[in-house]
């Protein structure tokens, strides 16, 4: 079984929804290409894979109490 995908954990972690490249980042996570979901078991596979993704950097976002403003200079 695959570990979950933890947000902001490291630099090395990827994976890929159909054309749809999630790569983990310490201080960035990078979302390229596309993503069709469909109307049917396999869309629904797709978005839920997404919707983990997302949520687990929502939940890492919300436990760091002291975010910055922004990351970019």
């Amino acid at each position: 079984m695959r570990q979950p995908f933890m947000a902001y954990e490291n630099d090395t972690d990827t994976f890929t929804i159909d054309n749809l490249h999630i790569q983990n980042g310490t201080d960035t996570i990078i979302i390229e290409g596309s993503l069709a979901i469909t109307k049917d078991s396999e869309g629904l596979k797709a978005a839920l894979k997404l919707k983990r993704a997302v949520d687990s950097a929502i939940d890492a976002l919300k436990r760091n109490r002291n975010l910055p403003d922004s990351i970019r200079q």
